[in-house]
């Protein structure tokens, strides 16, 4: 069993990791696996090919710690190259189609702050549900917290697709989590 925790703080752990120390390797990839294997499931419904996206973007962040410049968070600079792995590999597997639909553009939605009072746990399931060009903007969006400019660069999409694709996730999960809202109302809560 690999001791836990033997770097004091999160410069000393860089560091080591720069030196190419393999316990420190470790160290990083038990303390961030499960988090971002979270993150890559977000984007990838297969298990066994979120698992490698996983240790794909391990090594982008070994490959690339040495420009990582200590500014801003570690963990959100470690996190933007598993997200950007993760849509490489769907776009490398053709697997990313984005649906567009123009006429409904100008549309707004209200996406209604009841959703959020169902489970954490069960609106991640009812993402996951989504149809992968709307499940993919809908997390870059509202959990990763991109904006509709960065997402439209990392897909390779128009910028109004990418915020056509979120109006439609909304409306999907609105759809989908309303019969659990009416149950909850009639159960008074």
């Amino acid at each position: 069993m690999p001791a836990k925790n033997r770097f004091t703080d999160e410069y000393d752990l860089i560091k080591a990791c720069l030196k190419g120390e393999r316990l420190a390797h470790r160290e990083l990839y038990e303390l961030y696996s499960g988090k971002f294997l979270a993150i890559c499931l977000r984007y990838i419904k297969d298990r066994d090919l979120a698992q490698d996206v996983l240790v794909e973007g391990f090594m982008k962040i070994f490959d690339n710690l040495s420009q990582y410049k200590s500014e801003g968070s570690f963990e959100g600079w470690m996190k933007r190259i598993m997200v950007t792995q993760a849509l490489l590999t769907l776009r490398k597997n053709k697997k990313l189609r984005m649906e567009v639909d123009l006429d409904g553009q100008n549309e707004v939605i209200d996406f209604n702050t009841e959703l959020f009072n169902s489970g954490a746990e069960e609106l991640l399931h009812v993402i996951a549900t989504l149809p992968l060009g709307y499940r993919t903007v809908f997390s870059l969006y509202a959990i990763e917290g991109y904006s509709h400019r960065e997402i439209s660069e990392m897909l390779d999409i128009a910028e109004n697709t990418s915020k056509s694709q979120l109006s439609r996730a909304r409306t999907m999960l609105q759809q989908k989590l309303k019969p659990n809202l009416q149950k909850e109302k009639k159960n008074g809560g």
